[in-house]
């Protein structure tokens, strides 16, 4: 009888721990789809002359100083050169009223792949959370964390790690 009981408890300890390991996903999620043009009732509308089309991702990337914030090694926090980049980025916003933003955060590759998911989704929501600070409605925005899994810059020196510690905007339509 008390075999029986300490082998269910062993199994129990078992699946228990078996249940609550979060396993890595096999493939990582796909790039963000790059906007070129307005959104239809059946999808996106690309003007056939070449021209960029208002409101659209090529539109934000033409007309603000740029779509990406650079972080400091392990910070999230909005330093001048940010306010002004993001400060751009909010006044296209209020031309654009319907546009909605994913915020993607991403590290370098120093540190686990959980501190450096944690860390992407504090970037990405210290971009969001001064966006909104500046009028852009947070229901208009999303974010997600891509760690250390996409880099921009290649290599394990300093010039690639700093071009790494960022997080993008990019329009969604």
């Amino acid at each position: 009888m008390a075999k029986l009981k300490t082998s269910l408890i062993i199994a129990t300890a078992a699946l228990a721990i078996a249940a609550c390991s979060k396993k890595r996903p096999e493939v990582l999620p796909p790039a963000p789809v790059q906007n070129t043009g307005d959104t239809g009732p059946t999808g996106p509308v690309t003007p056939t002359d070449g021209a960029i089309t208002p409101g659209s991702d090529a539109d934000f990337k033409r007309s603000v100083t740029s779509n990406t914030v650079l972080f400091g090694l392990d910070q999230y926090d909005i330093d001048p050169a940010a306010r002004t980049i993001l400060d751009n980025q909010a006044q296209w916003l209020a031309r654009y009223p319907n546009v909605r933003i994913t915020i993607e955060g991403h590290c370098d590759e120093r540190g686990t792949r959980e501190y450096n998911l944690a860390l992407g989704d504090r970037r990405a929501n210290a971009a969001k959370n001064y966006l909104a600070a500046r009028g852009v409605s947070a229901t208009r925005m999303t974010t997600i964390s891509y760690g250390s899994e996409r880099p921009v810059a290649t290599g394990s020196d300093d010039e690639a790690y700093a071009q790494n510690r960022r997080a993008v905007t990019i329009v969604l339509g």
